[in-house]
C-alpha cells in the first residue's frame, strides 16, 4: 500500500462518539409527547440515518406522515441546544490525531451532517481539521465521491493516496468510488445485525483503538 498524505473522517460514529447527546434529546422529545422514552443502543443504531432515521425509530412514522415533519424539526431545534454536551472523540482518536499531527498529515471531515451542526461541534471541541465537507458544499453526498474529491482538493492531496474511514457503507463507497483507500468503522453506529465485512472495505476497524495500529504502517 502506498504511504498515505491524508485521513478522512465521517463525524458520527467514527470520529464522534455523538450518540449520547442524540439519546437526550430523542428522549426529550419522547417525553414531550407523552411516549416511552428509548434506551441508548436503540438510539445509537439510528444515528447514521440522521434526524430522519431517528424519528422513523422513535415514533415509527414514515416520512410521509403528517406528524412527521413537526417532530423532526423539533429533534433538530433540541439538538442544536445541546450539541456538546456529552459527545466526545471516540477512544484513541486523540492519540490518533496526535500522531497525524506529529508526521504532518492533514485530516478532514467528510460528512452528511449539515454544516448548522457540524461547524459548532468542530469549534465546541477545538478540532483542527485541514477540511471539513458537509452536504451544504456538494451536489452529490456520499455514497458519491464527489465530498471525498473535495476534501482531497481542499487539502493538496490525491485521492489514491488518501484513506477514507466511515462507519457506514455509504463512507466506504465513498472512499472506494473516489479510490481512496477505505477502513470500516465498525465500532460505529450500524444497524443490528449489520456486517460490515460485508463492505468489502480495505480494513476494518473492530474498535476504535484499532485505527491506529491499522495506519500506522501507511504513515
Amino acid at each position: 500500500m502506498p504511504k498515505i498524505d491524508a485521513v478522512l473522517f465521517d463525524l458520527d460514529g467514527t470520529l464522534l462518539d455523538t450518540a449520547l447527546d442524540f439519546t437526550d434529546v430523542v428522549n426529550q422529545l419522547l417525553q414531550e409527547e407523552n411516549r416511552a422514552t428509548m434506551d441508548y443502543c436503540q438510539v445509537r443504531s439510528a444515528v447514521s440515518h440522521g434526524s430522519v432515521g431517528l424519528i422513523e425509530t422513535a415514533f415509527q412514522l414514515s416520512t410521509d406522515d403528517p406528524a412527521f415533519n413537526p417532530l423532526r424539526q423539533r429533534l433538530l431545534d433540541l439538538y442544536i441546544n445541546c450539541l456538546t454536551n456529552k459527545t466526545r472523540l471516540f477512544p484513541g482518536l486523540e492519540k490518533l490525531l496526535s500522531r497525524l499531527a506529529k508526521g504532518s498529515i492533514p485530516w478532514g471531515i467528510v460528512t452528511n451532517k449539515p454544516v448548522l451542526y457540524t461547524t459548532p461541534i468542530v469549534e465546541g471541541l477545538q478540532l483542527k481539521p485541514a477540511a471539513v465537507i458537509c452536504p451544504d458544499h456538494v451536489t452529490h453526498t456520499k455514497p458519491h465521491p464527489e465530498s471525498v474529491h473535495l476534501a482531497c482538493q481542499q487539502i493538496g492531496c490525491c485521492a489514491e493516496n488518501t484513506v477514507m474511514v466511515g462507519d457506514h457503507l455509504r463512507d466506504v463507497e465513498a472512499g472506494r468510488n473516489a479510490g481512496a483507500i477505505s477502513i470500516a468503522a465498525a465500532y460505529g453506529y450500524l444497524n443490528q445485525n449489520e456486517d460490515a465485512s460485508d463492505w468489502q472495505a480495505d480494513y476494518i476497524a473492530h474498535h476504535s483503538e484499532d485505527l491506529l495500529p491499522i495506519l500506522e504502517p501507511l504513515l
